[in-house]
């Protein structure tokens, strides 16, 4: 199934995040011919700069918000494939700069959709949003694909809104059989996995703390995610690219991505299966009842994407745990060659797979 990248040229959007890092990482040892967009490194560290990925793969500065630059690196590079990525990718950010948020959430997702149409080459385009793009009402039971989208933070709500244009694009521009771009959406969040420093979030904040042996303060101890390692929901979306490539029926199709239902556990139980492998590490209650809000309990129902896809996770909460703080050790340690111990993750993932006869393995 994943072989149907090699040789292929593939734009990934958002290349220097965390995600995108990861997803252009798997690409380049799938063969592909890969193209980074992204506007800066978001982060310091960062995956991109410590792994030297530029040196791994084509790389476009530039803003996913201006629709000349979008149109201009699909018309020159003429992609095979799209992961659109490119996202201001934080909740609590969201309240500060609301503007920016839907921006580059909503316009910039709307100016690749465009750049698509515009370009009228066959092109397969996965976009990715996130769990949060649903109306959460802290239900139990997971969210399916054809849940009410929203969201009462701009952030929710700027992928709520993503998700309407990439509907309405899919449905009046690309939705005949004879459409030369087809487009679905990928759903997933809360990931975790070395690499990731971004602000005000869980793991990083702890890894950046437990390195200098210093106490980290923790705003919502009690939420409960569903964490997944970051090499979960990217090899989802590469097989609903390769799925979406083969088959034209999956075309505007959205699909979530997450662990198996009894894998969430809340920001405690994370925090304490992570000390287990730091000497020293602790963590402190901080919650603030005056806080921005943000969701205590969310879930989702991923029977689509077995049932449609054959994709399914593979990790338990306790492999997942073990990757990402050795991921980090190494990083901390010093003298490590971040592009290969990342690839080596890579590939250990792809083994436990083939050893669990992983669906997808088997295309």
């Amino acid at each position: 199934m994943l072989t149907h990248f090699r040789d292929k040229t593939v734009i990934v959007t958002g290349n220097t995040g965390f995600k995108g890092s990861w997803l252009s990482a798997w690409l380049v040892k799938l063969g592909a011919r890969v193209v980074g967009l992204s506007l800066d490194i978001p982060s310091k560290p960062a995956h991109f700069s410590a792994a030297n990925m530029d040196l791994h793969l084509t790389h476009i500065w530039g803003d996913v918000r201006d629709p000349v630059v979008c149109q201009a690196a699909i018309r020159d590079h003429a992609p095979d494939f799209v992961f659109h990525l490119a996202a201001q990718p934080l909740v609590r950010k969201s309240y500060s700069d609301p503007l920016f948020t839907f921006q580059s959430n909503v316009l910039g997702t709307l100016n690749m959709l465009e750049a698509l149409r515009l370009s009228c080459h066959p092109c397969t385009a996965v976009f990715i949003t996130s769990d949060k793009c649903y109306d959460n009402v802290e239900q139990a039971w997971g969210y399916r694909e054809n849940d009410r989208l929203g969201g009462k933070d701009p952030y929710s709500g700027s992928k709520g809104a993503a998700e309407l244009v990439i509907r309405s694009y899919a449905a009046t521009f690309f939705a005949s059989s004879g459409s030369p771009v087809r487009v679905a959406v990928g759903r997933a969040g809360n990931v975790i996995g070395g690499g990731d420093w971004a602000e005000d979030r869980i793991v990083p904040d702890a890894m950046r703390a437990w390195s200098l042996e210093t106490n980290v303060l923790i705003r919502n101890p009690r939420a409960t995610r569903p964490w997944q390692h970051v090499l979960e929901p990217l090899v989802g979306y590469l097989t609903l690219a390769a799925r979406l490539y083969a088959n034209s029926n999956l075309n505007g199709e959205a699909f979530n991505f997450g662990p198996a239902a009894d894998q969430n556990y809340s920001v405690s139980e994370l925090l304490n299966a992570l000390r287990g492998y730091w000497p020293a590490a602790s963590w402190q209650d901080g919650s603030d009842p005056n806080a921005p809000y943000e969701a205590g309990l969310l879930k989702l129902c991923c029977d689509k994407a077995l049932h449609m896809l054959g994709w399914k996770p593979i990790l338990s909460f306790e492999e997942n745990v073990a990757m990402t703080s050795e991921w980090y050790r190494n990083f901390y340690d010093g003298d490590c060659d971040i592009w290969a111990l990342t690839q080596r993750q890579i590939a250990h993932y792809e083994r436990l797979a083939a050893d669990q006869h992983a669906i997808w393995t088997r295309s």
